[in-house]
């Protein structure tokens, strides 16, 4: 049975999102960066199509939900142009060539991140060395280290630990139980719970002994715009930095090893793992599952299907998939060889189980 709770609101659930508005049409296609007919028309609040209500704004993205916009009780939807015309006549048609970049402008919109409450929360313990910005917010039971420096407005969660010696750009947002140490921030980065950046790398000697730990002298550096998702690991160097490149995004339990280097803008999928000193050039992408060994060069635009196994530098530009990873073309023409293979085998079989031949004869000689 649906507890009760769930039935109370949709999308941007007033118990756990800030909101704001009403706002008009004109309003909305101003922030969507789009374009509408003038409408005496307050919205007040998004809505997916199926069951936005009129006060409400939705989207359209991709073609094969065409048939939801058809039926949809929506008071505006963000469309491109070439579906506007498939706008119901009830609805206000705002019209944009990125429909889905616009939605989240309109969802920033009504549901902004909520405000940073500057101050330092009683319970949070603040080594007197630490340097805080006056707008900064430190949340209960965080710990500050001796000469941090945290920047304007950023916001420090619950039980988050800045090590010594961080220094934090602006607007930086760390989540609950995230470690940070030996680490050097941009502005507006965020991580979310659970993260550990700055720990040390996987690096070790092998002894008659045994094994001997080599000292991680390297750092993490995260610059501006860069987002880390819950539960993710980077290591921080061994010499040379660590380093994850602008607006880079990284999922959820994605694993990056010391001296990695990340270009620009790249995309890690969850549960993706680089081992040591590979580089990444700028906009690469990473499916989820997929492992890199270490000391790989991955040129720039290159992106590696999921669960994909790398083993050798993949050139810009280039799609590859499968472990051992290739070419897309060259793995999926294997793969239609090897059905091939297995189909014919199958009919091979059933020949000499029942003793014919394909159009079901027998092949004995009868001449």
């Amino acid at each position: 049975m649906e507890h009760p709770a769930a039935q109370q609101a949709g999308a941007g659930d007033p118990r756990f999102f800030e909101r704001s508005g009403p706002f008009s049409v004109a309003a909305v296609a101003e922030a969507a960066e789009g374009e509408a007919p003038p409408r005496r028309l307050m919205l007040r609040g998004v809505a997916p199509l199926q069951i936005a209500q009129p006060d409400e704004v939705s989207f359209l993205d991709n073609r094969k939900y065409a048939d939801a916009l058809d039926k949809t009780a929506a008071g505006a939807v963000l469309v491109h142009p070439d579906m506007a015309a498939r706008v119901p006549a009830t609805a206000v048609a705002i019209v944009t060539d990125e429909p889905y970049a616009a939605w989240a402008r309109v969802c920033a919109l009504f549901h902004p991140l909520p405000p940073v409450r500057a101050g330092i929360h009683p319970a949070a313990v603040v080594d007197a060395a630490a340097i805080i910005h006056p707008t900064a917010e430190i949340g209960p039971l965080a710990v500050i280290g001796a000469r941090a420096e945290i920047g304007p407005r950023c916001r420090i969660g619950a039980h988050a630990v800045i090590g010594e010696g961080v220094v934090m750009g602006a607007d930086c947002r760390i989540g609950a139980h995230v470690t940070l140490t030996h680490a050097i921030l941009g502005d507006r980065v965020a991580i979310y719970p659970g993260a550990r950046v700055g720990q040390d790398g996987f690096g070790f000697a092998i002894t008659a002994a045994g094994f001997r730990s080599v000292p991680q002298l390297g750092r993490v550096l995260l610059e501006s715009d860069v987002e880390i998702g819950a539960n993710t690991t980077i290591d921080r160097g061994s010499l040379h930095d660590t380093v994850i490149g602008a607006g880079s995004r990284l999922d959820n339990l994605v694993q990056i090893g010391h001296n990695v280097r990340l270009g620009r803008g790249c995309v890690i999928v969850s549960q993706a793992g680089i081992s040591g000193s590979t580089t990444l050039g700028d906009h690469v992408m990473l499916g989820g599952q997929a492992g890199l060994t270490g000391h790989l060069q991955i040129g720039r635009g290159a992106k590696i299907g999921a669960q994909a196994g790398v083993m050798a530098d993949v050139p810009a530009g280039a799609e590859v998939v499968g472990s051992p990873a290739q070419p897309v073309r060259a793995f999926f023409r294997e793969v239609a060889a090897l059905r091939r293979l297995v189909r014919d085998r199958g009919k091979a079989r059933t020949r000499d189980a029942t003793g014919g031949d394909r159009d079901g004869t027998t092949g004995t000689d009868t001449d």
